[in-house]
């Protein structure tokens, strides 16, 4: 089938307009130092301050890393004198404000409010369950996609965070919380496929990771620390994206964790990418690129090139024959390309590709010999692209009217990255 049969002809780039990068928040908070964001010594320090027992440390990490329970009122192997104590090194950092619900319970989005009001998101999903909800012959996994700022600052026109802007960093602790919140449902069996642990985290959610660099890597750290003093989730397990901040990206190489790293591209070009990902302006096509591929040589991790097809925007075949061009003068191996179909927003120009044109894309790219994914979707029907549901909520409208109820079923397909088709 030839390509004028399956899309129309290629239009310009849009015009530039005058968006840029919020590059500060609007603003800091000063929250109390949580449990979590405490190294050892820390940690050693704060149980003798306290005037317990040093044996009452690993009491507390267990309680917090291996059963993923962040109220020590609850905690019953202390006394109710020793809990009292203990909740004061941990501060209530997030509340749930709702939680919605799609293909059949496997995909969670969760919405919280923290100690200064704002709104983050995470998204868990499960993976390799039957039809019937239960296990499939290679197991169940579970992904969580979290967030690392409460808003975003890249200000990329086709991403709901990023209409809203950048109100802060989330603090370290924050950011650990959405991990204990989202293993604790799994462990519990709150989702379908019974009692499970998370198998991956995709730094996937509000926010630009590595404009958070400080307070991402502690999470990180917290992450992959072995039990009970970390979730003693591997490091190979999590993945990190990024719009483009060169100078992190090299920085992250050197600190000795197998992350895959995503370098979020969506356009082959300059012209283009300054308008769809402003902080092209800065750091350009082949700046991030070279900075992608010296990660992959400094940590061996191929890196995931993510790409959201924009129709009539990004979605060109000879754009596809660019991408190729440009990921492959860096050599073989060391890219693989992530298609995205857009997830719309609410009032946005942009949407999704044609299926044709979706198709002809990765022909071209497959041509090339370049390993190529097609996101599958979750989550379009409970605003699973990152911001959505928090922007539906910041507007006015109100969970319960958001949410239908407060754990509606939705049995659609959606947008967050589905890995596995039901077996």
């Amino acid at each position: 089938m030839s390509t004028s049969t399956l899309a129309p002809a290629p239009q310009a780039a849009p015009e530039p307009t005058a968006v840029r990068v919020q590059e500060r928040p609007r603003r800091t908070l000063a929250t109390p130092r949580h449990w979590a964001e405490l190294d050892a010594a820390e940690k050693t320090a704060a149980v003798a301050q306290a005037g317990l027992p040093a044996f009452r440390l690993r009491q507390i990490d267990a309680h917090y890393y291996r059963r993923f329970e962040g109220e020590p009122d609850q905690w019953t192997d202390l006394s109710p004198a020793d809990r009292e104590t203990v909740a004061t090194l941990f501060p209530p950092l997030i509340t749930p404000v709702t939680q919605r619900t799609a293909d059949r319970g496997t995909t969670v989005k969760s919405l919280y409010r923290l100690s200064d009001g704002v709104l983050v998101e995470t998204v868990l999903m499960r993976y390799g369950l039957r039809r019937d909800l239960t296990p499939g012959p290679r197991g169940v996994r579970s992904t969580l996609c979290v967030s690392s700022q409460a808003g975003c600052g890249m200000a990329c026109p086709f991403c709901a965070t990023g209409q809203g802007g950048l109100d802060r960093n989330l603090t370290a602790g924050e950011i650990i919380e959405q991990v204990r919140s989202a293993a604790g449902d799994l462990a519990r069996g709150e989702l379908p496929g019974g009692p499970g642990h998370l198998s991956n985290i995709v730094f996937m959610g509000m926010g630009e990771p590595l404009a958070n660099y400080r307070a991402l890597l502690q999470a990180v750290r917290a992450i992959t620390t072995p039990q009970p003093e970390g979730f003693g989730i591997s490091a190979r397990s999590l993945t990190i994206s990024t719009v483009g901040l060169v100078p992190r990206i090299a920085t992250l190489a050197t600190e000795g964790l197998p992350i895959t790293l995503a370098v979020s591209l969506h356009a082959p070009d300059d012209d283009l990418r300054d308008e769809l990902c402003p902080i092209n302006r800065r750091w350009n096509v082949s700046e991030l690129l070279n900075a992608a591929h010296a990660y992959y040589e400094t940590t061996g991790r191929r890196v995931s090139i993510e790409y959201a097809l924009i129709r009539d925007i990004n979605d060109q075949a000879f754009r596809a024959g660019l991408l190729a061009d440009r990921l492959l003068e860096r050599g073989k191996g060391w890219a693989h390309v992530n298609l995205i179909p857009l997830n719309p927003t609410p009032g946005s120009k942009w949407t999704a590709s044609r299926p044709g044109v979706q198709e002809e894309f990765v022909a071209r790219l497959e041509r090339r010999g370049l390993p190529v994914t097609v996101r599958d979707t979750r989550g379009s029907d409970i605003d699973g692209a990152c911001g959505q549901l928090a922007a539906r909520v910041r507007d006015g409208v109100t969970a319960a009217n958001a949410n239908n109820g407060p754990n509606a079923q939705i049995d659609q397909r959606g947008q967050v990255e589905h890995e596995e088709a039901v077996v």
